[in-house]
């Protein structure tokens, strides 16, 4: 097994530099296999949401198709995958950053909820709670 780094995740998804999106494909296209898989941490994952949106302006259709294909190749595994599907299913519906559902469902898996937050938009999600001396406007 390898770990794969998201510059490598994003050359490899874009195809948008002509020396590194081949030798980012070579990697995972030769060298990921189901039994010696590609390996995304999920900071990686939450960069690389980040970075599709940010750089390339993705939208979250776009990037949930992205993130739902990482999460079926046999040749790639996601840390805690199934973390990281329930992350993704909550941002789906969510206005929260993919990161802070990565966030809540950690606490979720640590047995630590509700999770305390200033965030508004992940605020607005059932196991999220605004801490009660915060006005949010």
């Amino acid at each position: 097994m390898i770990a794969l780094d998201t510059n490598l995740l994003v050359r490899y998804i874009t195809q948008d530099d002509d020396a590194q999106s081949p030798v980012a494909t070579g990697v995972i296209e030769d060298r990921c296999t189901p039994d010696a898989p590609g390996w995304i941490s999920l900071v990686v994952l939450c960069e690389l949401v980040w970075v599709l949106s940010r750089a390339y302006r993705y939208d979250k259709a776009q990037i949930a198709d992205v993130l739902d294909r990482l999460l079926a190749t046999a040749e790639l595994r996601v840390e805690q995958e199934e973390l990281a599907r329930a992350a993704l299913a909550g941002w789906r519906t969510s206005g929260a950053d993919f990161a802070d559902h990565v966030i809540l469902e950690s606490a979720r898996a640590a047995g630590a909820l509700p999770l305390v937050t200033l965030d508004r938009r992940l605020g607005a999600h059932s196991d999220a709670a605004l801490a009660p001396d915060i006005v949010v406007e």
